[in-house]
């Protein structure tokens, strides 16, 4: 399971030596007490590191030096409790490698009217210090996320803990390693895309690996294992009466089982965040992984078919920023519209591979005969999405850049029985309305396949998009179709222009 305690943000607050000994001992005490606080608060998921003061050059250079190689710094925090002359800081920040918060804040929430004096002002001057520390940072064209306000407020609180859940997502990008096995579904076009510009860009590796070398791990399972695997099925789901013990189909549920350690396997000796696959190469497996792929993306791995390996990664990113959160985060694919004009729907859905966390109720364990790929039937796990405020989210490669696009749905319950499905399936109403969001998805060039979130909002999308340095549309209940065209235009000629 995905751990985010064992991630560190360090905070580090900007002086100068202008205002002397007792000012900066103070600077010190209130940088530490603030860095102490957001430690201690259960809703920031990492640990926030207090470091020394920084108040020249050299101090700065080394502290972010320092954080960049860090085993377990994923980001900083800045924050200039006094004026800190900016061109301090250019050394530092323009080695800088690491996630940039600047926190636009002040040890004291109110002015002290009637004791307020020159001594106070010269010690609390955030309202002026971040600003020339701001100048730089645009000024050098340095991505950051900037959050106001006073620090033990809420809606600050919430930012930080968003940032640094994004933060965490991209360093756990940075060196993983995704196996696709076999390759792209053929002539698919929008899940391929341009695996070295992806791993100069985003830090994480594709590489192919044939089916047959993973089948020789899946064939060297031992029974006992199997044994041990299948109770923890018959504990964890409600299994029909073809699959218990001595069931007309128990044998493709221990097929099944085997598939899923084998799996799971190859994955942890090669040290795999993720991986994809494709029915149309499954040579010498029995059938297409179906439970094998939803509980291992229960478990914290990226996934998606049909050699889908861009959203296998947002996947796991998804799984990273949502640790700890109550829901889940799974792939998904836009199968087929409700196009009721009451009542508009989509139903999402996949063959067999849609995780368990999402389910709204104890998952059915079934066995069913699957129209593609030529093997036996596979094992999947049934159950209907728990309704609730959503989104999906879809990462394409446009030839020139890479592209985030976001669309935030809400799920619906679903009442029908749908006794001939026996997949896992959702149903929402994607915002604005069906139209809107339809068509703005079209224009966007979003993929079938994305990312199903129970647990992340956009802002978190918006925050993972700003440090990975790729666009990020959104689709949401404010969503003007001509504006959003309009932006996908502007877009074009920001990044032709960068792109030069």
């Amino acid at each position: 399971m995905i751990n985010l305690n064992n991630f560190e943000v360090w905070f580090i607050t900007g002086s100068q030596h202008l205002y002397g000994p007792e000012t900066l001992k103070q600077v010190a005490e209130h940088a530490q007490q603030i860095a102490g606080f957001y430690n201690q608060n259960e809703e920031i998921p990492v640990k926030v590191v207090y470091k020394p003061i920084v108040k020249t050059s050299e101090e700065i250079y080394e502290t972010l030096s320092e954080a960049n190689v860090a085993k377990n710094c994923i980001g900083v925090i800045t924050w200039m409790h006094t004026f800190s002359p900016a061109k301090m800081w250019i050394r530092g920040l323009d080695i800088l490698k690491k996630p940039l918060l600047h926190l636009h804040t002040q040890f004291n929430r109110d002015i002290p009217w009637q004791t307020i004096d020159m001594d106070f002002m010269n010690l609390n001057q955030s309202a002026h210090g971040d600003r020339e520390f701001g100048f730089m940072v645009s000024r050098m064209r340095k991505k950051r996320k900037v959050v106001t306000g006073f620090w033990q407020e809420t809606n600050v609180i919430k930012d930080i803990a968003i940032w640094s859940r994004a933060a965490a997502a991209w360093y756990d990008w940075q060196g993983a390693k995704f196996a696709r096995f076999g390759d792209n579904m053929r002539f698919v076009a929008v899940t391929d895309g341009d695996k070295v510009e992806a791993e100069l860009k985003f830090g994480y590796a594709v590489n192919t690996y044939a089916v047959g070398d993973l089948v020789e791990v899946i064939d060297k399972i031992e029974e006992s294992a199997i044994d041990t695997l299948l109770v923890e099925y018959e504990n964890s789901y409600t299994l029909t009466e073809e699959l218990k013990e001595g069931g007309s189909r128990r044998s493709s549920l221990r097929d099944a089982a085997k598939i899923e350690l084998g799996l799971k396997k190859f994955l942890v000796d090669g040290g795999f965040k993720g991986y994809s696959n494709t029915f149309e190469d499954l040579h010498g497996m029995v059938q297409l992984p179906g439970i094998a792929s939803q509980r291992l993306m229960q478990q914290g791995f990226g996934y998606a078919g049909e050699g889908d390996w861009k959203t296998a990664a947002l996947v796991r990113a998804a799984k990273v920023m949502g640790a700890g959160l109550p829901g889940g985060n799974a792939f998904m694919e836009d199968y087929t519209y409700h196009f009721d004009p009451e009542n508009s729907m989509v139903l999402g859905s996949h063959m067999l591979e849609v995780d368990s966390s999402l389910a709204k109720e104890k998952p059915s364990l079934e066995v069913h005969p699957l129209g593609i790929g030529g093997k036996e039937d596979p094992a999947r796990l049934v159950f209907n999405v728990a309704k609730g405020p959503a989104l999906n989210a879809s990462l394409v490669d446009m030839g020139d850049r890479f592209r985030l696009v976001v669309n935030e749905v809400e799920a619906v319950e679903t009442t029908e029985v749908l006794p001939e499905l026996p997949v896992a399936r959702v149903l929402w109403k994607p915002l604005p309305d069906m139209r809107t969001a339809c068509t703005a998805w079209i224009y966007a060039g979003g993929a079938h396949h994305t990312v199903f979130s129970q647990n992340l909002s956009i802002q978190y999308f918006k925050d993972f998009a700003d440090i990975a340095g790729i666009e990020y549309v959104v689709i949401g209940a404010n969503t003007n179709l001509e504006q959003f065209e309009n932006e996908l235009r502007w877009n074009d000629v920001y990044y032709s222009i960068l792109n030069k």
